[in-house]
């Protein structure tokens, strides 16, 4: 069960939930997300290989499902999502997910995957490798607005990576709060429930915005920020949803993953097509700067992007290697002749 290449019968590698459970356990979580902060470092860092676009989308009243399709020349990969924010009331995901690598040598599929998991997983590792580079040093202290099924990942992924000890959370729905509270009892946080939006930012230098509603939204007003703040704004993340005044956008240095997506998708779909934002891999390769000051604002109006998923879907393949955390799928048809496919399909004839 080691190797990942197709085999003579053309098996590809699934990883299914319970495998991806079962390999989170056997890393560790914050390992994990360590792990996957690296391998999208390393591939932000190798940006101009990538074929880059912006995902597929397909939008309805109730929600989106998108495609995210990318490839370094060697490797192609996309994810399927979707992204409803009603499920909750009805006892669904309000994101679920699922993604493929292939050779492209060959065109083969390499690795089916779940993403639910590793979505929110990915999603909070770049969030904290991104407040790595851009967040005040030393930072101690997050507020994480929005208590859903991302809260606990990004408060663990910004412990893990930035060396953050104390969470703040607060939600609309207490109940999420307490959830959140509960599940990161015991992780080595101090973990704060507030009454409100502005409570969890008493001496927070991180603020994280997560919520789900598509609608515009004002989550943070301007006069609730003031300088010297990293804002990780990660709920705003399609046409028509965002959290964050326009006011602070002014005051904002602002980073993206890719500005064509971004404009259309993020907070920025709310400024003037040419209000500036600089691109993450051009500050994690050096050739742009991130903070610059300590009574800087600086603003991740983050949205998702393609690489990352690839990079995590390639952290997965390389660490399932030699374990028992996937099993091999008949997925691909593999006759004898590869011109020969009704003769395969004939000889499979019952008795």
């Amino acid at each position: 069960m080691t190797n990942l290449s197709p085999s003579d019968k053309a098996l590809v590698p699934f990883v299914s939930v319970d495998h991806m459970m079962q390999l989170v356990h056997s890393i560790g979580v914050e390992p994990i997300l360590i792990g996957l902060a690296d391998y999208i470092e390393a591939d932000f860092k190798r940006w101009e290989l990538f074929d880059k676009t912006p995902r597929i989308a397909s939008h309805s009243s109730e929600g989106v499902i998108e495609l995210m399709p990318t490839s370094d020349g060697e490797v192609y990969g996309f994810k399927y999502v979707n992204g409803h924010p009603k499920n909750t009331k009805e006892g669904l995901q309000t994101v679920t997910a699922f993604g493929l690598l292939a050779d492209v040598a060959n065109g083969y599929p390499v690795l089916l995957s779940e993403m639910t998991l590793l979505t929110a997983l990915r999603t909070a590792a770049t969030s904290a490798l991104v407040a790595k580079y851009l967040a005040p040093k030393g930072s101690t202290t997050m507020a994480m607005i929005g208590n859903g099924a991302q809260s606990e990942f990004q408060s663990l992924a910004m412990k893990a990576i930035v060396g953050i000890d104390t969470v703040r959370l607060y939600d609309t729905d207490r109940a999420a709060t307490r959830k959140a509270a509960r599940n990161l009892a015991g992780m080595g946080l101090k973990v704060v429930e507030c009454d409100s939006a502005e409570a969890s930012m008493e001496g927070a230098q991180i603020i994280t915005t997560c919520t789900a509603d598509k609608q515009y939204a004002t989550i943070l007003t301007d006069n609730m920020i003031g300088s010297g703040v990293h804002i990780n704004a990660i709920g705003g993340d399609c046409p028509g949803k965002t959290e964050l005044a326009p006011a602070i956008l002014e005051r904002s240095d602002i980073f993206v993953e890719f500005p064509p997506q971004t404009r259309v998708e993020g907070e920025i779909q709310q400024m003037a097509e040419d209000h500036p934002v600089t691109e993450l891999w051009q500050v994690m390769s050096g050739t742009a700067k991130g903070r610059t000051s300590a009574d800087q604002i600086t603003l991740f109006d983050s949205v998702g992007f393609a690489i990352e998923d690839f990079s995590a879907l390639r952290y997965v393949r390389d660490h399932i290697k030699g374990t028992k955390f996937y099993h091999d799928l008949d997925l691909l048809a593999d006759p004898d002749d590869p011109r020969d496919l009704f003769g395969m399909l004939k000889r499979a004839t019952p008795a």
